[in-house]
């Protein structure tokens, strides 16, 4: 970002390249619709574009373009005058190759083993059904966290709030998570090998 603010373009192209996926799979997870979630990672963009003199390296990159997606999310949710989320099962009906598949299938997959991806295939929908029903605080918190990996201290910058608010947030989450998921008749932890199982 640093060589970016001092003119290299070519800066700007490490940048999205490096961040683009991440960002967009947050951004989509935030707003349940593709098609509003790649004008807000274009509109993301944009404005860390236009906003590159304002960055201040005491920052990391990562907790600054997570902020401004988060709030052009917000912005975007409150325009709407409604909120559907979209399924992970639902179609996608994309321009590259993705049509028919379901949205879950057409994010990039990390590689999980064949068994962890039949088990999650069956937990997906009931997760995302779960997922729905939390406070959006607790969902932001939760997927900044689970899906995109962003330790709880850049969360709390994310989200302007104590990093002790966001680590109750997520307790919060997890809780109504294991709750909602016990009531769709799911059994046991969330938990796999430590981690949360998110697919």
């Amino acid at each position: 970002m640093l060589a970016f603010q001092a003119g290299d373009a070519r800066a700007f192209e490490v940048l999205v390249r490096r961040h683009r996926t991440p960002v967009f799979n947050f951004i989509l997870r935030f707003v349940g619709h593709r098609a509003r979630a790649e004008d807000v990672l274009q509109e993301t963009w944009l404005k860390v574009v236009r906003s590159a003199g304002e960055y201040q390296a005491k920052a990391r990159f990562t907790t600054w373009v997570y902020t401004i997606a988060r709030n052009l999310c917000v912005d975007s949710a409150r325009k709407e005058s409604y909120r559907q989320a979209a399924s992970l099962e639902a179609p996608v009906n994309g321009a590259d190759g993705d049509e028919g598949r379901a949205l879950g299938e057409a994010l990039p997959d990390a590689g999980a083993s064949p068994e962890r991806g039949a088990h999650n295939a069956r937990l997906r929908p009931l997760l995302e059904r779960a997922l729905a029903s939390l406070p959006d605080e607790q969902r932001e918190v939760f997927i900044l966290r689970e899906y995109s990996g962003i330790p709880f201290k850049d969360i709390a910058e994310v989200t302007g709030v104590s990093e002790n608010t966001v680590k109750s947030r997520m307790r919060y989450a997890l809780d109504g998570l294991r709750r909602r998921l016990a009531e769709l008749g799911v059994d046991g932890d969330l938990a796999e090998d430590g981690r949360t199982v998110v697919g």
